[in-house]
């Protein structure tokens, strides 16, 4: 017999999160960066930023009656820790670095022995070093907030400054994904035309289409009606969202029904996909999509909705206008969780 809440605990657990946002999406923009730094890559930020928040929000579930005094460097320190860990699942897979990061990595990540790894990390590896001159000179933490936030010690944190200060060289290249081309632009022809059999066709029967942060969708017949249908048709939903929900109505802006319009543009080596949404006033991109490719077919389907950074950046860069769709996802009918 299922317990006697459950049909109410996706709600409830949505009503928690709507109030996690209250306090902490204020601060999504300075994670976002911060994760950029730390990457140097806009969609790895993107994914970083996404597991230190619902990690956050899964952490503050446990913390009882106390709250961080310092949030915005309580989310630094999560997003830290993640990346860390990344750091060194990586170097030991590449090249079985030193037994005391084997070890620390099987520790509880309170241990002694794991804050004494994060501080032989941040003496040698660069990232850490551009870690500690980020938080310091970027976003301006003290001494001690800094060696809080990477779980070491204030001497260590002076000393990756020395090291680590004019190595923030961030080279514009491939990110090592190259989308077959072929692929990318069959997937805008059948996108434009509004042809969802036609788009539905590239996907492999294993595929995986995604709206980061809020939902992903398994195989070609599980993806066609609902993620697909909405990525091509749903600017009907987004020009109601002030009454029907969806997103905040303050970022409609004058977002018309027409469905919206695709184009390949090369952003860092890589064939990416804008989606273009026709507005009174013009046409702004609001979503961004990445294709990986297998063959003759889509592998994964990413889509950038509710990701206002990274939109920003990518089409900073490639000097297209934009509008945001916030972070809320999970907005219903009036605004309302």
């Amino acid at each position: 017999m299922s317990p006697p809440d459950s049909e109410s605990l996706p709600r409830d657990v949505r009503v928690a999160w709507h109030r996690f946002a209250d306090t902490y999406e204020p601060l999504r923009a300075d994670l976002y960066r911060y994760c950029r730094y730390l990457t140097r890559s806009p969609w790895d930020a993107e994914d970083l930023a996404q597991d230190a928040f619902a990690r956050a929000f899964a952490t503050l579930g446990r913390m009882g009656e106390q709250t961080p005094p310092n949030p915005r460097a309580w989310l630094f320190r999560v997003a830290s820790n993640l990346w860390l860990d990344q750091v060194r699942r990586s170097r030991l897979e590449r090249d079985k670095t030193p037994a005391l990061l084997a070890e620390a990595s099987t520790l509880p990540p309170d241990s002694a022995s794991t804050r004494e790894a994060a501080g032989m990390l941040l003496s040698q590896l660069a990232p850490q070093e551009r870690a500690a001159v980020v938080l310091k000179d970027v976003f301006e933490l003290s001494l001690e907030e800094i060696a809080s936030t990477l779980a070491t010690s204030t001497g260590a944190v002076k000393a990756a400054l020395h090291r680590g200060r004019g190595k923030l060289v961030e080279p514009i290249e491939a990110h090592g994904r190259t989308p077959s081309r072929a692929v990318v632009d069959a997937f805008v022809a059948a996108f434009n035309a509004h042809d969802i059999d036609r788009v539905t066709a590239l996907l492999l029967d294993s595929a995986t289409v995604e709206v980061v942060g809020a939902t992903t969708s398994f195989g070609s017949d599980g993806c066609r009606d609902g993620m697909l249908r909405g990525m091509v048709f749903g600017s009907k939903r987004l020009a109601a969202a002030a009454t029907e929900g969806g997103i905040e109505a303050r970022l409609v802006m004058g977002a018309l029904s027409t469905p919206p319009r695709s184009e390949v543009r090369l952003y860092r080596g890589e064939a990416i996909v804008l989606i273009w949404y026709a507005h009174e006033d013009g046409e702004y991109v609001r979503a961004v999509n990445r294709v990986v490719s297998d063959g003759d077919g889509i592998a994964h389907l990413a889509n950038y909705f509710f990701t206002p950074e990274l939109i920003a950046e990518i089409c900073g860069e490639l000097e297209v206008p934009c509008r945001s769709n916030g972070h809320r996802w999970w907005l219903e009918r009036n605004g309302c969780p």
